[in-house]
């Protein structure tokens, strides 16, 4: 695992230099200047990604590239946005940047109703109110059929909380759930904009007659559409879970529990169409236990965020802290830690329960290197094979990578005690055609160019 931290640019007030100071790995980032659907280019890319790694860190994560509107409801925009998707997705692979988290929310990203909700202790941290945010969708928004999505017992509090809501709050709950919290990475309203409902009414519209069945079909569309340029460029898709994981606003919402994500790592059934395991999303829904979602999906999940909400009587949740809530993040840590092992030539993709630590992936290393040291030969008659003394030498490697210097060195005074390997006086040598499989090299794969058996190439591996 690689501890990365989420930046908004060279704007943030967060800086690069104060991420490298706490100890943080990996960046993650966006293009946040371009806007939805427009093309990333290579040279954007490469710009960005050279600064972050100035600073001794890498862009370690995209976080996000938008999957515009018209591609979630089937507009006549879609191929066109989708083929510039591609484009944008083969030159993050290029720039050598493979992981997407993306999300596939129609209208709206996270919500919330509270973004500074105080604690006893004088912190504040973000908070759903279900009964305001219900406000906001009956009195504010005036939705059509709304009365539907909520009990009566809801309905009365609404009515009971219309009766003293402030046209101050009102305005601050309109601002919370279709502004600040969409519009300050990538959203469809952002701060400035004159009549932010009228404008989200209009994208609500959007989705009229689209339903779950519906929008899955689209995200299929859209997953089969991108996975060849994943493929061919490495770079791993991660949905991102809805936030929070159930309907609103007559919206579907479609990545939700265990089922939702089960279908669509099966709909597009490809190593590559992965998920962004947010436990703080997944936390926030009753029916989600987040060790169970982790053990299900660990293979399939390449984006980790630890966060952990807290869930309140009621409907309501709050971001919690890291030790608590119902995202149990120490559990999560210890399970995503853990390895894939395989035994047998099988299916990648099957989900499996052979899974190892990584002390213990490595004593399994170590097992097959001692064995292959203890039956193979000292020489094979085609070069770049296994012989002994390679299985010493990565014997030798493994231990220095485990801190295991007695191993280290026994096996790496095996290597050199043969007197079958020296150094070169010139380290340029190595490069030189006439020194093919040098006594230099352990370990030479040997290749062709040509459709023949002649090996007029080769590549040191150790």
């Amino acid at each position: 695992m690689e501890k990365t931290w989420r930046w908004f640019g060279k704007k943030d007030k967060i800086t690069l230099a104060m991420l490298q100071q706490i100890g943080v790995e990996g960046v993650v980032t966006a293009l946040h200047e371009v806007p939805n659907g427009e093309i990333w280019t290579l040279e954007a890319i490469e710009d960005l990604r050279d600064y972050i790694e100035s600073f001794g860190l890498r862009w370690s994560v995209v976080e996000s590239l938008p999957v515009c509107e018209a591609v979630k409801y089937a507009g006549s925009e879609r191929d066109r946005l989708i083929e510039n998707y591609k484009i944008s997705l083969a030159n993050l692979g290029k720039a050598g940047i493979r992981t997407v988290c993306y999300n596939f929310m129609p209208v709206i990203d996270w919500i919330r109703t509270d973004l500074q909700h105080p604690w006893e202790d004088g912190t504040s941290s973000l908070y759903f109110d279900r009964i305001r945010f219900a406000y906001f969708d009956l009195k504010i928004l005036e939705r059509e059929n709304a009365e539907a999505d909520y009990s009566p017992e809801e309905l009365d509090k609404v009515a009971e909380l219309d009766k003293v809501i402030t046209e101050s709050e009102k305005a601050e709950l309109v601002d919370t759930i279709i502004v600040k919290t969409q519009g300050f990475v990538n959203g469809n309203i952002k701060e400035g904009d004159k009549e932010p409902v009228t404008l989200f009414k209009r994208l609500l519209a959007l989705y009229k007659g689209i339903d779950r069945e519906a929008l899955r079909e689209n995200m299929r569309y859209f997953l089969s559409a991108i996975m060849p340029v994943c493929e061919e460029y490495g770079v791993n898709m991660c949905v991102h879970p809805d936030d929070p994981p159930f309907q609103v606003l007559g919206l579907p919402r479609i990545v939700t529990d265990e089922a939702d994500i089960a279908w669509i790592l099966s709909a597009v059934d490809n190593p590559h169409n992965g998920l962004t395991f947010c436990a703080g999303s997944l936390s926030a829904g009753e029916q989600n236990d987040t060790r169970e979602l982790a053990r299900k999906f660990a293979r399939r999940t390449h984006f980790v965020h630890l966060r952990s909400t807290k869930a309140i009587p009621g409907g309501n949740f709050i971001e919690s802290s890291h030790l608590e809530g119902r995202g149990h993040l120490i559990d999560l840590i210890r399970i995503f830690e853990r390895i894939p092992y395989f035994t047998e030539n099988d299916n990648p993709n099957a989900a499996t329960s052979t899974e190892f630590t990584r002390a213990e992936i490595f004593d399994k290393i170590k097992g097959d290197l001692q064995y292959a040291w203890e039956n193979l030969p000292e020489s094979q008659d085609q070069a770049g094979r296994f012989n002994k003394y390679v299985a010493a030498a990565y014997m030798a490697k493994v231990s220095v990578e485990t801190k295991d210097w007695g191993k280290a060195i026994e096996f790496a005074d095996y290597v050199i005690g043969s007197h079958k390997y020296e150094l070169y006086d010139n380290y340029l040598d190595l490069s030189k055609i006439e020194f093919n499989n040098m006594k230099e090299s352990v370990m030479a794969v040997q290749f062709s160019t040509a459709n023949d058996n002649a090996h007029i190439n080769w590549g040191n591996l150790l």
